[in-house]
């Protein structure tokens, strides 16, 4: 007779233990509104901007003229963030990463718990990058993407970008001049690695709908792989300086 854990306590895919938890991957352009519309779901919401690679990691990638390309996945520590939303859907507690975004460094580490939530909200420009390795490891229940009008997007991030003082006021407006000249590509992108592109109040009503099992107590079932055709490129994440 076996003595493992019981059948229940074990999932399907690859034979893993069941999670306690799942999370909602949400990207989207820079400024698209994602950690506004996190926060209206009531969820517990992980911060992925906090797993940015520090200034001087030779990992970085660079623009043509020598800047750090903080806007290519390179410049962020994927594993990490994969390992970090992993640990909260098996035991619902890890350490995560304190980022100042204006000096580009990790200043700190704090504890993040989501108690006994069975769904939580992660949310970051690169989102969709991990959503592979999340729906392999069984804990991903649905991968979104804000899009919007690129203007839009244009005004509300440079906006919140000068009010925190993330970067000088030139390089901000010459990063959002890029970013939304290359936003429909951006957006493409997420779509390409399997997000769903969609608008603040269809992203809503998906998470509720994902939400509703654990209001009764269930973990959220995965979302299926949407499909995708083989030949399908991935575009670029890096927007043409």
């Amino acid at each position: 007779m076996g003595t493992g854990p019981d059948e229940g306590d074990w999932s399907s895919v690859n034979r893993q233990p069941r999670p306690r938890a799942r999370v909602v991957l949400l990207t989207g352009p820079s400024g698209s509104g994602k950690s506004s519309l996190a926060a209206r779901t009531g969820l517990p919401v992980l911060r992925l901007d906090d797993f940015y690679r520090e200034a001087g990691d030779p990992a970085l990638p660079r623009l043509p003229d020598g800047a750090t390309d903080w806007d290519s996945p390179l410049s962020w520590d994927a594993g990490t963030a994969v390992a970090a939303v992993t640990a909260l859907c098996h035991a619902g507690r890890t350490a995560v990463p304190v980022y100042d975004i204006a000096t580009s460094a990790r200043t700190g580490e704090t504890a993040f718990d989501i108690a006994d939530a069975p769904l939580f909200v992660a949310e970051g420009v690169f989102a969709a990058d991990i959503a592979e390795r999340c729906r392999a490891a069984g804990v991903l229940a649905d991968v979104l993407c804000l899009r919007g009008r690129p203007a839009t997007t244009f005004r509300r991030r440079l906006a919140r970008d000068l009010r925190e003082g993330r970067k000088p006021a030139a390089v901000l407006v010459r990063r959002g001049w890029r970013l939304m000249r290359a936003e429909r590509s951006i957006v493409a992108r997420h779509a390409a690695l399997g997000a769903h592109p969609c608008g603040r109040d269809e992203a809503l009503a998906r998470i509720a709908a994902v939400a509703r099992p654990a209001a009764d107590g269930k973990v959220p079932a995965p979302r299926p792989a949407p499909a995708r055709t083989p030949a399908e490129p991935v575009p670029s994440a890096q927007p043409t300086p």
